[in-house]
This record gives C-alpha cells, sequence and structure tokens, in this order.
C-alpha cells in the first residue's frame, strides 16, 4: 500500500476576543509537527466547513472563529479564498458581501480599504467587531496550529494562492482543493508537493486520477456528501488515499435530528475525515467512541 503523508500540527490554543484580524491568538510552544502516515493515529478525524458554522458570535471564515474551534477540537480548518478588486487575497465564502458583513455589493468590486472598513457578521446574523481577515494573516496566524484546506473560488487564480502559501512556508499545512481534474493538473504543475483536495465518488473517477500524472500520495479524497459504496474506500484505501466525506449539509441535519452518534457511523463505514458544519459535536461523539474501544481494550 502507498504512504500517504499529511503533517499537521495541533496546540490547543487560549482563545480571546480579537478586534482585528492582526491580533492573534498566542499559541503554546509545546508540541512538534508529526508526520502522519495514512492508517496509523494522528490524523485529524474533522474537517470544519468555513471554520465551523452556527456559533453564535463566531462568523465563519474568521480567524476568531478559527482560533474557537481549534481550542476544542483537533481539526482542519476548511476556508473559502476570494479577491478583492485590488487583487488582495482574503477569505470570503458568497459572491456578495451582505450576508457574511455589514458591507453590501460583490467582493470582486471592493477594494480591500472598502474591506477594511466592515465588520463580520455571524451565522445568526449578529455583527461582530471582528474584521475580514486576509489570506497572508490566516497563514501567518495558523503556523504551529492548524492544517488548513483552502477552497479557491471562481476568478482566483491559483497561482496566486500557491504563491501565497510559498511566501508563509505554509505547504506543510495548506493544501488545496479542487473541483474537475484540469484545476488538480494546473496546480500540482505549480508546487509539484502540494497536497490536493480532490472530488472522487465513485471507481470511474479513481481511475482517471490514477492515470493523470499527478502522485496519488498528493491527493485527498473528497467522496461527496452522501455516503459512497463501500468498494470505493476500500480501493482508495488500498491506493493509501485518505478519504474525507462531507457531512455538511444534509448528513448533518440527519444527525442533528436522529443524534450526534452516527457520525460514528459515517467512520466506520470508511472515511477517515469528516468535513462538517459542526465539528465541536462530530469531534465530541468520535472521541467519546475512541474512548469507549480503549475502555474495552484496557
Amino acid at each position: 500500500m502507498k504512504n500517504l503523508l499529511f503533517a499537521f500540527l495541533f496546540i490547543p490554543l487560549a482563545f480571546f476576543s480579537c478586534k482585528t484580524s492582526s491580533s492573534f491568538v498566542k499559541a503554546s510552544k509545546e508540541g512538534l509537527p508529526e508526520k502522519v502516515t495514512y492508517g496509523k493515529a494522528g490524523l485529524p478525524v474533522v474537517s470544519a466547513h468555513r471554520g465551523g458554522r452556527y456559533y453564535a458570535g463566531f462568523p465563519e471564515n474568521s480567524i476568531e472563529l478559527f482560533a474557537y474551534t481549534a481550542s476544542q477540537v483537533k481539526t482542519i480548518i476548511e476556508c473559502d479564498v476570494s479577491m478583492s478588486k485590488d487583487s488582495i487575497l482574503l477569505l470570503m465564502h458568497d459572491n456578495s458581501l451582505d450576508r457574511t458583513t455589514t458591507g453590501k455589493g460583490k467582493v470582486k468590486e471592493k477594494s480591500w480599504s472598502d474591506m477594511e472598513a466592515l465588520y463580520l457578521k455571524d451565522d445568526l446574523g449578529t455583527v461582530t467587531t471582528f474584521r475580514v481577515p486576509e489570506l497572508d494573516d490566516v497563514l501567518k496566524w495558523g503556523k504551529n496550529k492548524v492544517w488548513f484546506t483552502l477552497d479557491v473560488k471562481r476568478g482566483v487564480p491559483f497561482s496566486m494562492v500557491v504563491d501565497a502559501i510559498h511566501k508563509r512556508n505554509a505547504a506543510g499545512y495548506a493544501a488545496i482543493i479542487t473541483y474537475n481534474l484540469d484545476a488538480a493538473k494546473e496546480v500540482h504543475a505549480l508546487d509539484s508537493n502540494l497536497l490536493i483536495s480532490v472530488g472522487i465518488r465513485n471507481m470511474e473517477d479513481l481511475e482517471r486520477y490514477k492515470k493523470s500524472g499527478i502522485p496519488l500520495k498528493n491527493l485527498i479524497a473528497f467522496t461527496g456528501t452522501r455516503e459512497p459504496k463501500a468498494e470505493l474506500y476500500q480501493a482508495l484505501h488500498e491506493e493509501g488515499i485518505v478519504c474525507l466525506l462531507g457531512t455538511l449539509g444534509n448528513l448533518d441535519r440527519q444527525a442533528k435530528a436522529k443524534g450526534d452518534h452516527l457520525y460514528k457511523k459515517f467512520r466506520k463505514a470508511g472515511a477517515d475525515i469528516l468535513a462538517t458544519d459542526r465539528p465541536l459535536e462530530a469531534y465530541k461523539a468520535l472521541q467519546s467512541e475512541a474512548a469507549k474501544t480503549k475502555s474495552q481494550k484496557n
């Protein structure tokens, strides 16, 4: 079996309220980066979609939310990279400013100076004192704290994102999300060592990536937002590829309605990482299962 090496570093954070994106939670100096091989202990079991959502007082895609989540959960942080009119890379999911900030209009039509005047809203619509963060500040903050997957929004050049990763020497803790084979090839051509999240929802997708020329050790397989067939998990694991299931959306709603024990079911079926809007709840459920298993072994 081929090995897929992940580099991540998780250090608990002492969270405090930050009024600007240039104020950072200070990380403990304890702990060292750990190389994690597929199939062995240490891989984060949750990926916090947009940093986690629907936590009152913490806006999505904000450093403050990332710190809040990471203070409680060993996690990957998934976040969205957008770009201002004057080509500053920033975090924003929507094309419009309306839902998540005190501003109005399209992100691509606003300069960075426009962005700096705005405040972020949480997912309940409450205005906070937090600001729109630059990607550079996010990568700077994340070193020695979390591991990122960067969802590059339409119109943002992959080359600029890769340059931002290089500037902060963040290749060991930042992967790029892609949505098709051509995009994955483009990212691989820019840096052949970067980890790339790719959509592999069936055996045909897997075969295409096996023939793509991209080393399989560079891939994280996003298997979609519905549970895939067991044979896909098995085939991906045989190639040494870590499997990421998107519980965000329908599967999260199922867990909220029927019980968080469902997260254990998703993991037991073959998902290595759960990409979720409910990272705190999912992690707690998975940790309780891990503790139960350890107790039974003892």
